[in-house]
């Protein structure tokens, strides 16, 4: 469980800002539902990523191509945040067409701090090709709506650009830059396509970065040691849970349709262990304490 903890109704943004002001580099895995989260706040993760990708494949098994809907997003976001005390940085995309609206929706449930993109909408995968970008100015109004629409200073707006792979790195950092000056709490530049790219965006870019370290996409993985190294203050690898959980279950599947049992697999996590994650004694004891 998160270490961090201030008072209020919605302590996630004030422990966020006390994590990003502590020395070193934040890791996180991107959950796709709130049992994914309850998980990894368990084996130690300190901050939450929420990615449209894996909840787009999780909640409605479609691919990231702007199928999900922004009250769609906020619901998943109110599940898990009900159930974590870690803080959350959720994707905002685009801004789903109001960029002010979805901010105050995210707030509103739980989150910690939005994402929000420069994509033009429909968006795509930022790993996925053919992205095209709005203009500097779309861009900066989305980052100005995004800061002024928060009602709690605390509640971090992140700037992600994904110009690299249209208009090249120089202006990917460009971008980046003036998303800084606006105040933009911290940058994320999508898809750089080496480790040098990886250094020139830490060198050239002030403020807390992200760094995306996604399993067979463009960036190279670099470990959180080197990044931090490099200057990066959060590393995220967004959808790897959702890989893990789909090799597992077809695993599953494919060995009892040709064995006809799987109980010789089951031998990480058993009935009663998934019955202490999910806190039943805990919620049963709450549930007949009410009936007396």
């Amino acid at each position: 469980m998160n270490e961090v903890q201030i008072d209020g109704m919605n302590s996630g943004p004030s422990n966020l800002r006390c994590l990003l002001d502590r020395p070193g580099i934040i890791r996180s895995l991107g959950a796709h539902d709130a049992f994914t989260a309850i998980l990894l706040e368990d084996v130690g993760f300190e901050v939450v990523f929420l990615g449209g990708f894996g909840v787009s494949a999780s909640l409605l098994g479609m691919p990231d191509l702007d199928f999900l809907s922004m009250p769609q997003m906020a619901e998943c976001i109110d599940r898990i945040t009900s159930r974590i005390s870690s803080p959350m940085i959720a994707d905002g995309d685009t801004g789903h067409g109001n960029v002010r609206e979805t901010v105050r929706a995210f707030e509103a449930a739980g989150a910690a701090g939005v994402l929000i993109e420069d994509q033009i909408s429909p968006k795509r995968c930022g790993h996925f090709g053919e992205k095209q970008v709005v203009d500097r100015n779309e861009m900066e109004m989305r980052i100005m709506d995004a800061l002024e629409a928060r009602s709690n200073p605390d509640f971090l707006i992140l700037a992600r650009t994904d110009a690299r792979q249209q208009k090249g790195l120089e202006e990917a950092i460009e971008r980046a830059q003036i998303c800084q000056k606006i105040g933009a709490d911290m940058i994320f530049i999508e898809a750089p396509q080496s480790r040098q790219e990886l250094k020139e965006i830490a060198s050239r870019v002030d403020g807390p970065l992200l760094a995306n370290m996604l399993t067979g996409g463009l960036t190279p993985i670099l470990s959180a040691d080197e990044l931090q190294s490099l200057g990066y203050k959060i590393v995220v690898c967004p959808v790897e849970s959702l890989m893990v959980t789909a090799q597992a279950v077809r695993h599953l599947g494919q060995t009892f349709l040709s064995e006809g049992r799987i109980d010789h697999l089951i031998s990480t996590v058993d009935f009663e262990e998934l019955k202490e994650i999910l806190e039943v004694k805990q919620h049963l004891f709450r549930r007949n304490s009410l009936e007396k």
